[in-house]
């Protein structure tokens, strides 16, 4: 193991970036310098300066110097999110979470663990043998086979695990619920625990005059709905009988007025002619009755004139219809 705590892989990774880091970080240092040159190339032409022209030149170079290192320090942390950005592509195809801790990039003394890693990677006696370390890519994941079976293991497990969360989560909210009301019962006990016994004597007294009360003034409620059901069904009573009685008087009017009204109807020339006519054929219906019982019988004056020999009609002369009389008499009279 290496004085950073990594394999040889990860550390030769190190050791690659911080490499790349150098370079630019002695680029920019360049930079910088020729800034400082150029100014003295352009304007230290003289012996002597006022204070305006001194004044100027600074500002001057210190818009310049500011704005390399600005560029450089930007340049450095997007370089440093493309690292990361890389790692943790890795580390989500296999599954994988990685944890940072921003608080170590402070840490003085890890600092400067890496400064003497640098001092001793980059010395004259260690150039050799970083000049011989081979730069390794990562060999791609192969989608099928082995890491096909260990993703959806993966997935599996992590569907679980969800699972398992969610139960604890359950539990533990059900766990405290129970503790909950465990506490408030212990709580309760004991305050009934201090109370005194006269004063228990004294709780169950009022507990009793309070159910007294509530208990009589639930009977006078009683009482009260009692008496108005009773005063209503009189009511109604009186009602329904005042109403039979209206109803008697009614029935006797419209039985009194249907008389009146017949008598009147009776009275009527038209009601008496119809009495005369149904008179009249009262009496004819008896006498074609009285005919039909003597079939043999021709007295009938309609059939003597018309369908019986003049021999029969002075056969038939004074018939009274008599069974007496038809007694001794042919079939035909």
């Amino acid at each position: 193991m290496a004085e950073l705590g990594l394999n040889e892989h990860h550390q030769n990774a190190v050791i690659n970036y911080m490499r790349f880091a150098r370079s630019k970080r002695a680029l920019r240092l360049k930079t910088v310098d020729s800034c400082f040159q150029d100014l003295k190339d352009s304007r230290l032409t003289e012996d002597t300066f006022t204070v305006d022209e001194v004044t100027e030149m600074l500002d001057g170079l210190k818009v310049v110097v500011h704005s390399e290192v600005e560029s450089e320090l930007i340049n450095t942390a997007y370089t440093n999110v493309l690292l990361l950005r890389q790692l943790f592509c890795q580390a989500e195809k296999w599954y994988l979470k990685l944890q940072t801790d921003i608080s170590d990039l402070e840490n003085r003394e890890l600092l400067e663990q890496v400064a003497e890693f640098e001092k001793t990677e980059f010395t004259s006696s260690g150039k050799k043998a970083n000049s011989e370390i081979i730069k390794h890519k990562l060999a791609p994941l192969n989608e099928g086979g082995v890491s096909e079976l260990l993703s959806k293991e993966i997935t599996r497990l992590q569907d679980e695990n969800d699972k398992l969360k969610a139960r604890l989560r359950t539990v533990e909210t059900q766990a405290t619920s129970a503790l909950e009301e465990k506490l408030k019962l212990e709580q309760f006990l004991k305050d009934l625990n201090k109370v005194p016994e006269d004063q228990k004597s004294k709780l169950k007294t009022q507990e009793v005059a309070a159910l007294e009360e509530t208990l009589a003034a639930l009977k006078a409620d009683f009482e009260k709905n009692l008496s108005v059901s009773t005063e209503q069904q009189k009511s109604l009573q009186d009602n329904l009988i005042s109403t039979k009685h209206d109803l008697l008087k009614v029935q006797e009017h419209l039985s009194l007025t249907e008389k009146e009204l017949e008598k009147k109807f009776q009275e009527t020339a038209a009601y008496r002619n119809m009495k005369e006519i149904l008179t009249k054929k009262n009496e004819q219906v008896k006498e074609l009755r009285k005919r039909l019982s003597h079939p043999w019988c021709y007295c009938s004056t309609a059939l003597s004139s018309q369908r019986l020999p003049s021999i029969w009609q002075e056969t038939t002369k004074g018939c009274e219809c008599s069974p007496i009389y038809h007694a001794n008499q042919s079939p035909i009279h």
